[in-house]
């Protein structure tokens, strides 16, 4: 079934069970959204067709009313869960052309007494997922029920309610100060200020990064952010804003990480401190690491941040030196698996390359954010001393740059050729930045063609949005802004280059003789953006003085422009006047204000200087200066309400284009189904009256086939008997032929073995010799051996005997040895009773001396044996 199909069966299942609320209809419908689910068709329902807007926009009803059953709610909530996860501008489409947030809103309302059911949860994650970088408005159904229900319930016990609530909660309080104030006006609002502080360490980074979201929004100009975001404080949170950028839990806390330093960097005050955090330059060393990822959404992140960073005019240099510097061993990123993981970092100059140069139908916003993240760092080292590092890397820039300018595949695709002039803008920027420096200039001169500027043009004054006349001038068109941008940056690097280039000098003049430029020039001229008027003024005193140039037509252009300009001012004008003057009528009947009448005659007199002392000699110079500020305050209090009333009255009017156009689709639609059923219904009476003269002879021919038809019946019967005996020889025949087959296979496969069995036989009598010849030369080699052991043993006993010589006479050596010990004691006992006789003889001496009283010298004594 294919998707059209397949929508229309939705579309009549969905007013059948609006119709009535059966349970055979809801089933119906829950089958029929299953299927539309099944067939991934995103981009066919987000593509503003009627039959895809009236498919989504009965969903939608569907999923606001309370009367639908919870279990068709959840499938139909799943597939719009699905569309709003394919791309942003499905999500664009939900919110802004079917108010899906509203019916969500409305959802958990009707369920906020029941917060663990989980079409509650379903519901705050597609919230979460479609009001990501959208500003919701205040006015939107059930608004203050949905805050109030995720302020009350970011601590709940069940941690993915939790996230999806501080989630959807962060998406609603960026950059939307009606909602923070309903916040602010909430009497728990302190408890939730405390409660946010504390999510703070919580072991999810995700949970820690909605909850620093929040605290930003709400309080970085009031006294907790000043205590929060102190000087004290914010060193320790930019290391965990980038610890969660580098090490988050995936590409939706990265996202959130990165917006949050965004918003933090807009305040100067948060802008300086980062220049003087001391670890900045490693955090962005880690920053850079994450562009060789290969999610391109988590790549569009970074380069977001890197391209925030560049507003601060101290963080550009350093990111200029980081990216630009010379190559060398770099720390790497940390990781949770590797925290103190070093080593040679890549350089993000390749990254940038590669993301710069992503086909035209990947995220334009990579592409986008790194030609703009080049044209940055490119004018911050312009003349700085980073040129030669940035020399070298523009040697690989150039050929990437110049080849994005060729022409697309799909030239007349509208968004291919929308998406093609975005990015050639960018790379025309980022050339012409390049060019300031005269050293690069003649660099990209010799790879710059005249031809591929030529073709440039030729392609975009050849599209159908440069070829709308002066009677209906393309002012309103956002297309042809950008193609008239892209053809005047190339004609301004064309005149920067018209003496450097071949043939571009004559290239460059015959284009601006060229009748179709006079659009561009007048797009250009009457546009509100200086840089734009200066541009096309620089091309006008190149192509002034050219003989053909249309300088008639291109006035008529520019009259032309500004008189649609005027009409449309004039037309707003007008309807925003009545309602301006009930506005303003309560203003203008106050008694403090002064007539018209005596405030312009007293401007007269200020302005001539006459008369002034003669006739106002009671008024003071300071209540005139009153008169003019309540003048003024007055003026500008209209101003201000004029201008609500302006854009209040620009979007009911999108709006009702917006209805208008969907209207004359659908008009469009069924009076061509209505002229298609009309011709259907012509043929089918045609072919009618056909079949029914084919339907009278027809029955002649049946009456006549009847007879045929009983001898066909006879002949049938004859046939079926034979057809059965037919069947039975035939399955005879299969049986024996099943045998044989089965005889032949076997045939085969025993003379395979048997071939097989010879072989092996041969190989086995071959072996057998073998081992036969080598069991003989065994067995003498054996002998031989023999022969050596018997000579060996007779050697052995030779020895054995001569042993048990020497034993027997050590032995007796031994007997000898120890009768001689016996001697030697013997001896030595004598020795010892002679010596204790000695010692007493020399002691009887000694008292022989001691009693003769010292009369004999002693040297006469003879005491020696």
């Amino acid at each position: 079934m294919d998707a059209t199909t397949c929508l229309k069966s939705l579309l009549l299942a969905i007013n059948q069970y609006k119709s009535n609320r059966s349970g055979a209809n809801a089933a119906q419908l829950h089958r029929q959204v299953d299927d539309v689910a099944g067939l991934k068709c995103a981009r066919l329902l987000a593509s503003g067709q009627v039959l895809p807007s009236e498919c989504l926009s009965g969903l939608v009803e569907l999923v606001g009313d309370p009367n639908t059953s919870p279990a068709l709610k959840g499938t139909i909530i799943t597939l719009l869960a699905q569309l709003a996860a394919s791309d942003e501008e499905a999500r664009g489409v939900l919110h802004s052309s079917y108010n899906l947030t509203g019916a969500l809103a409305s959802v958990i309302h009707c369920n906020s007494a029941t917060p663990r059911e989980p079409i509650v949860l379903q519901c705050l994650q597609v919230l979460q997922r479609i009001t990501y970088n959208v500003r919701i408005s205040h006015c939107t159904p059930y608004m203050d029920e949905l805050v109030a229900f995720l302020v009350q319930h970011v601590q709940s016990p069940n941690d993915d309610i939790t996230m999806a609530c501080l989630g959807l909660l962060a998406n609603l309080c960026r950059c939307n100060l009606s909602v923070q104030t309903y916040i602010k006006s909430l009497s728990q609002v302190k408890a939730f200020y405390r409660t946010l502080i504390n999510l703070l360490a919580h072991n999810s980074l995700t949970v820690v990064v909605f909850a620093l979201s929040i605290l930003a929004s709400l309080t970085l100009n009031e006294e907790v952010g000043e205590k929060l975001f102190h000087a004290k404080n914010i060193h320790q949170t930019f290391q965990l804003i980038f610890n969660i950028i580098v090490n988050g839990d995936g590409t939706l806390t990265r996202k959130y990480a990165v917006d949050l330093l965004v918003d933090l960097l807009k305040n100067p005050k948060i802008a300086d401190y980062l220049t003087r955090y001391e670890h900045f330059s490693l955090c962005l060393s880690q920053v850079l690491g994450l562009l060789h990822s290969k999610d391109p959404d988590s790549a569009a992140k970074v380069l977001e941040l890197l391209v925030s960073l560049c507003s601060v005019p101290g963080l550009r240099r350093l990111l200029g030196g980081a990216v630009f510097r010379a190559p060398g061993p770099r720390l790497r990123a940390g990781s949770r698996r590797d925290p103190q993981g070093r080593g040679a970092e890549p350089e993000p100059g390749p990254a940038l390359l590669h993301w710069a140069s992503l086909p035209l139908d990947g995220p334009d916003s990579c592409y986008l954010q790194a030609l703009l993240l080049l044209t940055e760092l490119f004018e911050e080292v312009i003349d700085s001393g980073l040129c030669v590092s940035a020399g070298s890397f523009l040697e690989q820039l150039l050929p990437v740059l110049l080849e994005l300018l060729q022409r697309p595949e799909a030239a007349g695709v509208e968004l291919q050729v929308q998406r093609f002039c975005r990015r050639a803008a960018r790379v025309l920027d980022l050339l012409l930045h390049i060019l300031l420096r005269s050293a690069c200039r003649w660099q990209v001169g010799q790879q710059l063609s005249a031809q591929l500027c030529v073709s440039q043009v030729e392609l975009l004054l050849a599209s159908s949005h440069m070829d709308s006349g002066l009677s209906c001038p393309v002012t309103g068109s956002g297309l042809s802004q950008v193609v008239a941008e892209v053809v005047l940056k190339v004609l301004e690097l064309m005149s920067r280059f018209r003496q450097l280039v071949r043939d571009m000098e004559t290239s460059f003049y015959r284009i601006l003789q060229d009748q179709r430029v006079v659009t561009p020039l007048s797009l250009a001229l009457t546009s509100d953006r200086r840089e734009h008027v200066q541009t096309a003024l620089r091309i006008l005193l190149e192509a002034a003085p050219l003989p053909d140039f249309p300088a008639i037509i291109l006035g008529e252009s520019i009259a032309a422009n500004n008189a649609y300009r005027h009409r449309e001012a004039e037309l707003s004008m007008h309807e925003a006047l009545p309602s301006l003057g009930r506005s303003c009528a309560p203003l203008s009947a106050a008694p403090s204000s002064p007539s018209p009448q005596s405030i312009h005659s007293l401007i007269e007199k200020l302005q001539s200087g006459m008369e002034l002392q003669e006739q106002v000699k009671d008024v003071r110079v300071s209540e005139i200066m009153d008169v003019y500020e309540q003048k003024i305050c007055a003026l500008a209090s209209k101003e201000g309400r004029l201008q609500d009333l302006l854009e209040a009255k620009a979007l009911a009017l999108a709006q009702a284009d917006r209805l208008i156009a969907q209207y004359r689709c659908q008009r469009a639609q069924a009076e061509a189904e209505a002229r298609k059923l009309a011709s259907l219904l012509k043929e089918a009476e045609r072919r009618k009256e056909e079949l029914q003269a084919e339907l009278s002879g027809q029955m002649l021919e049946a009456e006549r086939a009847k007879a045929d038809i009983e001898q066909l019946l006879q002949h049938n019967g004859r046939l079926q008997a034979d057809c059965q005996e037919h069947q039975s020889l035939k399955g005879s025949y299969n049986e024996l032929l099943h045998r044989f087959n089965e005889s032949d296979r076997m045939l085969k496969e025993l003379q395979t073995a048997h071939i097989t069995l010879n072989k092996q036989a041969e190989t086995l009598r071959k072996q057998n010799d073998g081992l036969k010849l080598q069991q003989d030369r065994i067995l003498t080699q054996l002998s031989e051996k023999e022969e050596q052991v018997r000579g060996l043993e007779t050697a052995l006993q030779e020895r054995e005997r001569e042993i048990s010589g020497l034993q027997c006479e050590l032995r007796q050596q031994e007997q000898r040895a120890s009768s001689l010990e016996v001697q030697k004691a013997q001896l030595e006992a004598k020795l010892q009773k002679k010596e204790e006789e000695l010692s007493k003889h020399s002691q009887m001496i000694a008292m022989i001396h001691s009693l003769s009283s010292g009369k004999l010298k002693s040297d006469t004594v003879n005491l020696s044996l």
